[in-house]
This record gives structure tokens, C-alpha cells and sequence, in this order.
């Protein structure tokens, strides 16, 4: 949810509202885009009470403000999706969910997950994956702690190094090497250094899935 995945959101939903709709037509879309440092730091402080208590704050600003439906731009944020959802009337389109829907489109079964070091660590992701029937794997820690370096050090300040893409080719070839049909980039921004149509292995980036499942949402009446 850094200002460089909220910019990669928001170019995907219009242009994909431009492609259906024609003309000059494009997505009405209220944007909270939040500072990211303080979310940062309260995840490492592992205070997902306070991260809990913004998130809605921020969901209950977008209802206010006449959203009709809201979608989280980050994977490690739905941690504590059900607690956003419960506190709005407005539906919030589930990452995870678009993301199943593409994988089973595609017959993928066994998948690496990739993204931050909660998202990879923890189940709250690859639990609501696994309950769409996949089998998932992470990286080991050696992998998971640089991968999950160049998000937070890297990326989330829109930096795309080419050393970093480099990395993240060799730990995609090398999941490919042990199994894995699929990987699926569970962080908003490792679409920024990975070619998601030049790897051994198929790709489902989240941020794309999650973009063009809105553009549908919002699209859905017309």
C-alpha cells in the first residue's frame, strides 16, 4: 500500500476502464493513500491493533465519502481484513480471492507464495489460499528475509534495481526447480522487478489480478 503500488492500482483500473468503455472514460475512483512510514514501523513494532484501527478509519472515510465498494492495495493488510469488512456496510473485494479465481482459471495447484515476511510467514494469506484448494510454499529464510529486504528498503519508495531483478529471477527459477507449478507475488509491489511474462515459471501478480477483478466490480452495472 506505498505510494509506488497505489500508483501501479490506479494506471491498471483506468486503463483497464478505458479499454472496456472506449473514449475518454476512466474510473471514478476517492483514493486514501496513506504515509507509509508509520504503517511500516507499526508492523515491525507488531502493533496490528493500532495498523487495525487506521485501516478502518480509512475504509469508514471512503464509505462516507459515497464508495459504493473498496479494495485493500496491500497483501500484508489483509491480515486484518475481517476486521475492515466488519466495520463498513461497503463490500471490500479480497485480494486473495481474485487471486484464486485466476489460479484456478489456470488449473494451478501446488504455487510458491512470495511477498513480505508476514505474508510468507504467517497464515493469514496463504490459509485463505490453501481453502481454495492450492498447495502453497515459501521461500526458505535466507530468501525471505532479502526478498522481504527489497520491499520494505527498495520498492515501497519506488525503487526498481536491477540487481534486485536479478535476485528475484534466480528465487523464481530456482522455486520452479523444486516443484512449484506457479508463483503468486503476494506483495503489491514485487511487480516492479518481476517480468511476470519472462520466467520459467507462470506468474500470478496480485496487484494485476486484484486491478482488473475492480475494473470488472466497477464496471459490473454498465
Amino acid at each position: 500500500m506505498s505510494w509506488a503500488s497505489t500508483a501501479i492500482y490506479y494506471d491498471k483500473i483506468n486503463r483497464g476502464v478505458r479499454a472496456k468503455m472506449g473514449k475518454r472514460h476512466s474510473a471514478p475512483i476517492i483514493v486514501d493513500s496513506l504515509d507509509f512510514e508509520p504503517i511500516a514501523t507499526a508492523q515491525y513494532a507488531d502493533d496490528w491493533d493500532g495498523l487495525t484501527k487506521t485501516m478502518v478509519a480509512s475504509a469508514r472515510r471512503l464509505e462516507v465519502a459515497g464508495c459504493e465498494g473498496a479494495i485493500l492495495c496491500s497483501n500484508t493488510m489483509h491480515k486484518v481484513y475481517e476486521a475492515i469488512a466488519d466495520a463498513v456496510d461497503i463490500p471490500i473485494l479480497h485480494i486473495g480471492d481474485a487471486t484464486a479465481d485466476a489460479m484456478q482459471a489456470e488449473n494451478i495447484t501446488k504455487a510458491a507464495l512470495l511477498g513480505t515476511r508476514f505474508t510468507m510467514s504467517e497464515p493469514f494469506m496463504r490459509e485463505h489460499l490453501e481453502g481454495h484448494g492450492f498447495e502453497l510454499a515459501i521461500p526458505d529464510s535466507e530468501r525471505m528475509t532479502e526478498i522481504n529486504r527489497i520491499i520494505y528498503e527498495e520498492l515501497v519508495m519506488g525503487e526498481a534495481r536491477t540487481e534486485s531483478k536479478r535476485t528475484l529471477k534466480t528465487i523464481l527459477t530456482n522455486l520452479g526447480q523444486e516443484g512449484n507449478e506457479a508463483a503468486v507475488l503476494a506483495c503489491t509491489e514485487l511487480v516492479m522487478i518481476v517480468n511476470t511474462n519472462g520466467n520459467v515459471l507462470p506468474i500470478f501478480d496480485t496487484t494485476t489480478i486484484h486491478a482488473e477483478a475492480a475494473v470488472e466490480w466497477i464496471l459490473a452495472d454498465n
